[in-house]
């Protein structure tokens, strides 16, 4: 009898914890006999915080006078659909809707349940809603924007690596210093750069990007000092990024294809701040905050002569290296999830599922292209799933084929008789190429050299194989 009793109660608690409103049972004391995950997630406390406590020892901010559980427990009527908002222990804004009961044994009240339905992302969401309405009708007044669009929130990671480095670049983001971001193409530099910009004491200005790549000294002298009216050809009285970024942030990516003779001009205005236009006599001071990013280790870079050791040494102050995608393979079920829901909100669909065996043939893969190519492959599978539920076969055609990066011999007998010739050389001729392009960190002329192929070959190839470059992934 006893064991048949233990049973109901550990199926009627299970059956409890699978529903995703938050639930929070209190007997006739107003002390906590029952919490759930999700109201403990809501509160911000642990499930072992609130069990065996009186309500107002728990939630310090609650009275007799507007606790809902404790009036129930007072009036013995129940109080239905009772808007909240709050702010839990962890400073997160939650808005729910209550619906509080009494708990009767015959006539004797013996407590009080309340289910609370957490409305706080379809808040947010009509709130965005709203904000767009209004800046389309109020077209006479400027949408002022500082550029940052990204937050610590928007970084998916349970990675204790990954954790560690937010944990880093919060510290980092209530000084001024200089920020070193180093990271793998795709890893997610720039959400990192936005969500210190967001959290700094300049969130108010503007968060200025500039990627320096390709670029030469002449054109980045101008872009970033500005120009002079009669400074050459065609030339204006213009502000440069750095004006423009004044008391703000600037970001300078992929730093280390920074021209060497431009590296020591923007190191003396490290040094003290002052700019001077091309082709102008004035100087002006700035306040700008520099952060820069790197996709090859500075290490190597000042190995390869790419990156001046002067201009490292006073960058370097914070330097936060992020992980590639392959070293976090346990954030890849969570990441999949993420661009499930993102592509679902922006496709309109309703694609409930990934089978599992998508997903561990996912965190098989090598992702050479990191999180930006899984998000491209979720991307593609939720456009491509007819149903609920992505399989193996809505996934894009180069991560269909195997688990493994393809090889020239990497076809089995089976695959040799569904392809013909032309299909297999293409397939064999793609790798190369992809595996080119990520040895060469998404350098062309470097990947040319390692295929022993002309640049305007490989140029062509790309083209035609519809390989971003740029990332050393296809999207087919």
């Amino acid at each position: 009898m006893f064991s048949e009793t233990m049973k109901r109660q550990e199926l009627f608690e299970s059956i409890i914890e699978s529903i995703d409103e938050a639930i929070h049972v209190v007997d006739a004391n107003g002390i906590t006999i029952f919490y759930n995950k999700v109201a403990a997630k809501n509160d911000g406390i642990t499930i072992e915080d609130a069990l065996g406590k009186h309500v107002l020892d728990v939630f310090p901010s609650l009275n007799k006078e507007n606790s809902t559980l404790l009036k129930v427990i007072k009036n013995g009527t129940p109080i239905v659909q009772q808007h909240q908002s709050f702010t839990n222990i962890r400073g997160h804004l939650i808005d729910t809707v209550n619906t509080t009961v009494p708990i009767y044994s015959g006539k004797t009240l013996i407590g009080a349940v309340e289910v609370a339905k957490d409305l706080s992302t379809v808040k947010q969401l009509s709130q965005k809603l709203i904000d767009l309405q209004s800046s389309v009708h109020k077209q006479t007044k400027p949408v002022q924007s500082t550029g940052a669009t990204f937050k610590w929130d928007d970084i998916i990671t349970e990675d204790p690596k990954m954790i560690s480095m937010i944990n880093l670049a919060k510290k980092a983001a209530n000084t001024s210093s200089p920020i070193m971001v180093f990271g793998e193409t795709g890893t997610g530099k720039e959400l990192f750069v936005h969500a210190i910009h967001q959290h700094s004491a300049r969130r108010e200005k503007s968060l200025i990007a500039q990627n320096c790549a390709s670029l030469p000294s002449t054109l980045l002298e101008s872009m970033l000092f500005g120009t002079k009216k009669g400074s050459y050809t065609g030339a204006v009285d213009r502000a440069g990024l750095i004006e423009l970024a004044h008391r703000g942030t600037l970001f300078l990516d992929e730093l280390n294809t920074m021209p060497l003779d431009f590296q020591s001009k923007l190191l003396r205005v490290l040094e003290d701040g002052m700019i001077r236009r091309l082709g102008g006599a004035e100087s002006y001071h700035t306040d700008v905050r520099i952060i820069v990013a790197l996709n090859e280790h500075p290490i190597q870079c000042m190995e390869k002569g790419s990156l001046r050791r002067d201009l490292f040494y006073r960058l370097n102050v914070c330097f936060i290296e992020i992980p590639p995608l392959r070293e976090r393979r346990g954030d890849i079920p969570l990441l999949i999830e993420h661009f499930r829901k993102k592509f679902n909100y922006k496709f309109h669909t309703l694609v409930m599922k990934v089978k599992d065996d998508v997903i561990e043939h996912l965190i098989q893969y090598s992702w050479p292209g990191n999180v930006r190519e899984l998000e491209h492959a979720i991307e593609y599978a939720v456009m491509m799933t007819g149903g609920d539920t992505i399989t193996l076969e809505h996934l894009p055609a180069y991560l269909k084929i195997e688990k493994q990066p393809i090889t020239p011999h990497s076809f089995n007998q089976s695959q040799k008789k569904r392809l013909s010739l032309r299909e297999t050389l293409d397939y064999t001729e793609r790798a190369l190429i992809k595996e080119a392009i990520q040895e060469a960190k998404g350098n062309i002329m470097q990947a040319a050299k390692i295929l022993e192929i002309p640049r305007q070959t490989l140029q062509y190839k790309l083209t035609k194989f519809k390989i971003t470059f740029e990332e050393g992934t296809m999207h087919e």
